[in-house]
């Protein structure tokens, strides 16, 4: 069996392609079985390809060109905006951001509070540091 015939092979390439810094599980479940997977994906994570940010979420990495860690390619809102939409949860701006936009607020909103209109539970973040969510109308 060549190497490019490897289910690791084929995950690690696809991921290569895809333009999405965040992948969830399902993506590969046409390439192999659930555990499979799992292992795999354990696997690109600890080689530093991959960080984990969820439950089943999962982020490409870059080094940190300050101090050489592994880091997301992405900031962490921009990254939790993206596995929301994965998801099939609609992110909408925040209060915080709302009012900072309209100009009655001179705090900037760091982004770590994500809006959303419907019930979420997930956590999202990686480090110990984790997004909030705040439920707003549509």
């Amino acid at each position: 069996m060549s190497k490019y015939e490897t289910l690791s092979y084929k995950i690690s390439a696809r991921i290569a392609r895809k333009n999405s810094a965040v992948f969830v599980r399902e993506d590969f479940e046409d390439i192999g079985g659930y555990d499979q997977v799992g292992r795999i994906l354990r696997n690109l994570v600890r080689n530093g390809t991959l960080m984990k940010i969820g439950y089943g979420l999962y982020a490409k990495t870059v080094v940190s060109p300050f101090n050489g860690e592994i880091i997301p390619q992405k900031n962490l809102p921009e990254l939790a905006r993206e596995a929301l939409t994965r998801l099939g949860v609609k992110p909408v701006p925040s209060t915080y951001e709302k009012e900072y936009n309209a100009g009655r607020s001179t705090q900037v909103p760091t982004g770590r509070m994500i809006g959303v209109t419907e019930r979420i539970s997930r956590k999202i973040g990686y480090d110990g540091t984790y997004v909030s969510y705040e439920r707003r109308a549509r």
